[in-house]
């Protein structure tokens, strides 16, 4: 074998296509097993998850470990950096072109959409378990500035470029810091974009929490008019009153999906003159690009060939429902936020630009292997078999996240009081009690996260 052939064969192995999931299955397993401890150290320790490449995925893989620890201050100190890691981001040319040549793995991993969204939400709600509000809100804000950068990003009417449970945050926030004014501002534009785009797209209704929260800022603030139209279109009115406490409870249930690999067969063929047309007569894809008029000739008859591209596998969480008892009364969660279909729109969202970029790859390593055929036939054989074995599609994606958002609000009496929690699914039910001990006035967070789901299917 001769030395460039064995370079090139040997690139065989530094490109092996297992997704990022499979990649990270240590780490991964300790996550989904609820070794939050060892899941943290195996996140530390291993050295693939350091590269430039995926340095925002162990940024906020480092920031939820530690928040599911309770460990709020390191948490944000790692969110921070996954939000500076965004806020700097730039395309890296050469990695860019790189990526071409072989595939899109080889790049920086900039983090989806929805992503920067949660780091900023978890910040939020570390301070906010802190009592910290003010900092809390200070986050919020930057969610703002968040969600308007992504109105402006994309044209599609679908597009994600509103997020109702982020203004739900942000009326909540607002509200335990008592700002009132603004928490109805939040609360009602949370309202409307679960009306207007929640509803259709992902089939989540507004929450009757977010009803009721919305009503109850109305009527401290004293918007009469307001109150008394959301009463009637709600049917019901403010029951709640004044109470001595309350907690804020969020259930991560579940966890988001992984980025599995999908491919397509497309045939390749020479046009009129220098265009070389790639082809999927079933799906009607069709694309062209021009190369020179010595490549075009090496092309004299039909080709076929693999194309990976990305796609979202769900994993459906073990649980369904949940119901808080306190006291006598019973509160349920409410689903609020859908991580694992906002996931999948965000991915839809730019899959235009995934085809066109996924193609002109292939294009240049066919490019490229036509070329070294006409000076060597078995090294351009060797480049066709690389290419075959590099092809792969970019599975990186933040796998710890929750597969859904639920929660729901709990007056509390001042004092020490427990709270049980019961957990339903189609194994049964499982129940957990948690003592509070709220001072008058004081609103408490707290997160319970479920981190039983099923396999990812496709």
């Amino acid at each position: 074998m001769s030395g460039n052939t064995a370079i090139l064969t040997g690139l065989l192995f530094v490109t092996a296509c297992a997704t990022f999931y499979e990649a990270n299955i240590h780490y991964n397993r300790q996550v989904e097993q609820g070794n939050l401890q060892q899941a943290l150290e195996e996140l530390h320790r291993n050295t693939k998850l350091h590269k430039p490449q995926v340095r925002f995925l162990y940024y906020v893989n480092a920031g939820l470990m530690h928040s599911m620890l309770g460990q709020y201050e390191e948490s944000n100190a790692w969110f921070e950096k996954a939000f500076l890691f965004g806020e700097d981001y730039r395309v890296n040319l050469a990695r860019e072109a790189a990526s071409y040549l072989t595939n899109p793995l080889v790049t920086i991993y900039r983090g989806e959409d929805h992503e920067h969204l949660m780091v900023l939400y978890y910040k939020a709600l570390n301070f906010a378990k802190m009592g910290r509000f003010e900092e809390a809100l200070v986050e919020c804000r930057r969610l703002n500035i968040r969600l308007q950068q992504l109105s402006d990003r994309y044209s599609s009417e679908n597009r994600y470029r509103e997020d109702a449970f982020i203004h739900n945050l942000m009326g909540i926030l607002y509200q335990a810091s008592g700002d009132w004014n603004n928490a109805f501002i939040a609360y009602r534009n949370s309202y409307n974009i679960y009306r207007s785009f929640y509803t259709e797209r992902f089939g989540l209704q507004p929450p009757e929490q977010l009803k009721r929260d919305l009503l109850r800022s109305a009527r401290v603030v004293g918007f009469t008019e307001e109150y008394e139209w959301y009463k009637d279109l709600f049917g019901m009115e403010d029951e709640i009153g004044n109470p001595e406490a309350e907690l804020v409870l969020l259930w991560h249930n579940g966890l988001a999906p992984v980025k599995d690999e999908w491919s397509i067969n497309f045939m390749i063929y020479r046009g009129e003159g220098n265009t070389v047309w790639i082809s999927n007569p079933d799906l009607g894809l069709n694309y062209s690009f021009q190369v020179s008029e010595d490549d075009s000739k090496t092309l004299n008859h039909l080709e076929f060939f693999r194309v990976a591209f990305p796609r979202y596998a769900e994993r459906p969480p073990l649980y369904h429902r949940a119901v808080i008892q306190a006291g006598d009364k019973l509160y349920q969660l409410e689903p609020a936020e859908d991580i694992n279909q906002i996931a999948k729109l965000c991915l839809q969202e730019r899959m235009a630009l995934e085809f066109s970029k996924t193609l002109l790859r292939v294009a240049l390593k066919k490019a490229t292997e036509y070329s070294v055929r006409k000076e060597n036939r078995a090294m351009g054989s060797v480049i066709s078999a690389i290419n075959a074995m590099t092809e792969a599609a970019d599975t990186r994606n933040w796998q710890t996240l929750p597969h859904t958002i639920y929660y729901t609000r709990v007056p509390l009496k001042a004092g020490r009081q427990t709270l049980t929690i019961a957990f339903e699914g189609k194994e049964g039910t499982r129940t957990e009690e948690f003592t509070y001990q709220p001072a008058r006035g004081q609103t408490l967070f707290h997160t319970y996260t479920s981190l039983e789901s099923r396999p990812a299917f496709r």
